[in-house]
């Protein structure tokens, strides 16, 4: 008999992921430690490059072990072993990578000796290449296009489309959007001062995002498993979104602040975050109609915030 679902438990994620039913968990998110030199209440995180990627190999076969014949994994990581992992996942592994998906932010780590980071990788691994979730028709898994928003294009799709493979934070530094031919998620970080940090934890993930994963990758009822819980968000999101989840986190005060935090969430609860970023870009401007007044023609005075007329 496995671990009862629906709870946060303390522990090496190693240890805890062993308890798992075997087959059981329809979708696995992990963010994991990524070797930087992070200050965590009791994980140190800077090892070897050895040590660490030998210890990813445990927890990773530990959550292949865990996915059923169609479940979903998907990963977060730094520049630093985004490499490594993907081959680990690939070629160690047996698991297929069906996307690899950047997320990129503005609001991002300024650095003084090289260009700032503001982007992390979130790959999307199935274990079979066949049978998996991938619910593409989910309203709130589609973006507007460029049409709807950017062209007012009659033409467009009223559902939307298919989000590209890059994430991007702010949509106000690109006010015509994207085409749908290039790759732009958007997402804002969990900044300090946003209504939703969890204020316990400095590496906090926007439930938007990971709505995002849980809506595709998973279906009502099925579990949702995170084996670094971290501040909660992949649990939280899984409870609102009508999922089982059940996660694991080395500290025993980050685990009880979890608990503390899915206490208070119910099932149909709001997600935190805008929904769609993108939808609330500013407007493209239109060439005035001929038969609008001389007046209705003048030019507005330029909004210097946004520097559109």
């Amino acid at each position: 008999m496995g671990l009862a679902t629906n709870a946060v438990y303390q522990g090496d994620c190693v240890a805890r992921l062993a308890e798992l039913d075997e087959a059981s968990v329809a979708l696995a998110f992990a963010d994991p430690p990524f070797n930087i030199g992070y200050e965590y209440d009791v994980y140190h995180d800077k090892h070897a490059d050895d040590a660490y990627l030998d210890w990813t190999r445990q927890w990773m076969q530990g959550v292949v072990r865990a996915l059923r014949p169609d479940g979903t994994f998907w990963i977060a990581i730094g520049d630093e072993y985004a490499a490594e992992f993907k081959m680990i996942a690939h070629r160690e592994l047996g698991l297929v990578c069906r996307s690899w998906v950047i997320w990129y932010y503005t609001f991002g780590v300024n650095c003084t000796r090289k260009f700032s980071r503001s982007h992390a990788h979130l790959f999307h691994f199935v274990k079979d290449p066949v049978n998996f979730t991938f619910n593409a028709d989910d309203p709130a898994v589609r973006v507007p296009s460029a049409r709807q928003l950017v062209y007012a294009d009659n033409r467009a799709n009223p559902k939307g489309r298919l989000p590209d493979d890059t994430w991007i934070l702010r949509p106000q530094d690109l006010p015509e959007g994207f085409s749908a031919g290039e790759d732009t998620w958007y997402f804002p970080r969990v900044a300090g001062t946003f209504k939703e940090r969890a204020g316990f934890h400095g590496c906090q993930m926007p439930e938007q995002l990971l709505g995002r994963i849980i809506r595709v990758s998973s279906n009502p009822g099925e579990l949702v498993l995170d084996p670094f819980a971290g501040s909660g968000t992949t649990l939280a999101v899984a409870k609102k979104l009508g999922r089982e989840w059940i996660g694991f986190d080395l500290s025993e005060n980050y685990a009880a602040q979890v608990s503390a935090r899915l206490a208070a969430i119910e099932p149909g609860d709001a997600l935190d975050g805008a929904a769609n970023p993108l939808a609330s870009a500013p407007a493209t401007p239109r060439e005035p109609s001929p038969r609008r007044s001389r007046r209705a023609q003048q030019p507005r005075p330029r909004d210097s915030k946004l520097g559109l007329f």
